[in-house]
């Protein structure tokens, strides 16, 4: 996994943070509204940002939230990943996904995690051991995703 050397600083963060990185990448244009997801207010949801010299460039929320295409008893859910595009390819993203994957094993048995990854980052989350599920998938006004998962 390619982690940004130095300079950053990865910390838990309101669900209301998240919409700094949320609107600009994942609902361009788009009402703040838009921004806020189901379970973000819920006890066991964390909320992860990751700072570059003080400024927000990165987001990722998780969700203890299970789908019905997994057993596992304890299931998280990657929600509203993002990172600005000056700073993509620069392994912030690979930052927070390792930072959340650590957190999860912490807090449970049987970590589990699963998400609706869009289709152009497939790649992004396959080259850190997640697999696809089933077929792609439309959501209305956003673009095709995929379900991926992962053992922790």
């Amino acid at each position: 996994m390619q982690l940004p050397q130095s300079g950053y600083k990865i910390k838990e963060i309101s669900p209301e943070t998240t919409y700094e990185v949320r609107r600009p990448v994942l609902r361009p244009g788009r009402p703040p509204a838009e921004c806020f997801f189901e379970g973000d207010n819920d006890p066991d949801t964390f909320h992860l940002g990751l700072y570059k010299e003080n400024e927000l460039i990165g987001v990722a929320s998780f969700m203890k939230t299970a789908s019905k295409s997994f057993l596992f008893k304890d299931q998280f859910q990657l929600r509203g990943m993002a990172v600005l595009p000056f700073y993509k390819g620069k392994g912030y993203g690979a930052a927070l996904l390792k930072e959340g994957e650590i957190r999860i094993k912490k807090i449970t048995k049987e970590p589990f995690l699963w998400f609706n990854a869009r289709d152009y980052a497939v790649g992004f989350y396959e080259k850190f051991g997640y697999q696809t599920f089933g077929e792609k998938f439309d959501i209305p006004g956003v673009c095709p995703h995929i379900i991926m998962y992962k053992h922790l």
